[in-house]
């Protein structure tokens, strides 16, 4: 069992029946942890959120005093962000990049984009030297990192991390095509495009040790790949993929590691700029996905809880494998004349509403007892929830959304 802050737990309690589900966003929880990881990081590294992990704009707004840009995916996500946070700075990245979006990148004035292989590359070449009238005139070249797909080193393979390239993927370009790519970046056929660095997502789920092993092997490849052709790469963007462990959510990264070892990687390359790109391990903790218990059963030897919304609200656990962790919150009240079903103390399954056996957010879970009524909190749902889940599934009603410490909602 997971216990909320007791302001989380006040606020799910207080909810209105019709509210839930609901998303629940602890802001000042979200603040408080983007600030230390800051503080964790050294001056000279630079912190960009990306936004696919949460693109909730008050979400947004709350990390911006905290990071320098933002990382965003898609051209939906590109006008969604420059919307909720005017003028800070874009990294646009992500595969199979359309012309639309690329030119709506570079209308927008996208401090970098992330190149995903040559055809990419020669679009975005086009497009920068053939911009349409309407376009605003810039005052400087496009800052372009090359991703590759480069290999994963070795020990962290059996770490249970996924996996993101170091094999055959859609990611990247492949490391024998770099001379081909900086070469056109080198030649001067493209004064609208700068080749500034490299950006290698190699896995997710790393510990700060591995990750730490991951940006000195990819600072180290992308200075021998200057050497190799003589050009100055002074950027190197080394993703995310930092570890949120679903089964222990008081296991949290070690930023404060990680940060000393980013310093060392910066001390072996002092002219470089590193840049880490965090999703879920910035705004995870600070989510939580309330609902209620509909109903309680007893199958085959096994007691299930059946609450109000599930996986199309909170895909995770389903896409993952894992089990969210969460809390039951006992309500008193019982408005109707039959008894109430419930278990005792023992290991209960929480299900969603979906006719689908797929559709479980939590299994064999501990607890003291659950009845029909009762809330229970989900923790750890400040990422990769709402914004990746199949919302229509059933038409059931989307969950509501509210902010503490700003007391406001959206139906």
């Amino acid at each position: 069992m997971t216990e909320p802050e007791p302001r989380v737990r006040e606020f799910v309690r207080a909810l209105p029946a019709d509210a839930l589900p609901a998303y629940v966003y602890d802001l000042t929880a979200l603040s408080a942890h983007a600030a230390a990881v800051r503080a964790a990081l050294p001056p000279h590294v630079e912190l960009y959120y990306a936004a696919k992990a949460n693109p909730e704009p008050r979400i947004l707004a709350a990390l911006a005093p905290h990071t320098d840009g933002f990382e965003v995916a898609s051209g939906g996500e590109l006008a969604h962000v420059a919307k909720a946070v005017p003028g800070h700075p874009l990294a646009f990245g992500g595969p199979g990049k359309t012309p639309t979006e690329i030119a709506a990148a570079l209308d927008r004035g996208v401090r970098r984009c992330h190149v995903e292989s040559l055809h990419e590359l020669r679009t975005l070449a086009h497009l920068a030297a053939h911009p349409p009238r309407s376009a605003p005139a810039r005052a400087r070249p496009v800052g372009v990192l090359l991703r590759f797909n480069l290999a994963v080193p070795g020990e962290l393979l059996s770490s249970g991390a996924l996996a993101m390239a170091g094999r055959p993927a859609p990611f990247g370009l492949d490391p024998a095509e770099a001379g081909t790519a900086v070469r056109m970046l080198t030649d001067g056929s493209c004064p609208q495009l700068e080749l500034v660095g490299v950006h290698a997502h190699l896995a997710s789920g790393l510990a700060a040790t591995e990750l730490a092993a991951v940006a000195m092997a990819v600072a180290d490849w992308t200075a021998a790949l200057g050497r190799r052709y003589g050009v100055t790469l002074r950027e190197v963007n080394v993703g995310g993929g930092m570890r949120v462990d679903y089964a222990d959510p008081a296991a949290r990264f070690d930023w404060a590691g990680y940060g000393a070892a980013l310093a060392r990687v910066a001390h072996a390359h002092p002219d470089v700029l590193l840049r880490v790109e965090p999703g879920r391990a910035l705004t995870a903790y600070c989510g939580w996905y309330a609902t209620e218990v509909l109903d309680v059963k007893h199958s085959h030897g096994e007691e299930f809880a059946v609450v109000r919304g599930g996986t199309h609200h909170l895909r995770t656990p389903a896409t993952r494998g894992h089990d969210q962790p969460c809390a039951v919150l006992p309500v008193a009240d019982w408005p109707y004349p039959w008894p109430r079903p419930g278990t005792g103390a023992g290991a209960v399954t929480f299900a969603g509403q979906l006719c689908t056996p797929k559709d479980v957010l939590a299994r064999g879970v501990p607890v003291g007892g659950v009845r029909a009524g009762d809330r229970v909190a989900f923790a750890l749902a400040g990422a990769y929830a709402w914004n990746i889940s199949h919302h229509d599934f059933l038409m059931h009603p989307h969950p509501t959304v509210h902010f503490i410490a700003e007391a406001r909602a959206r139906a």
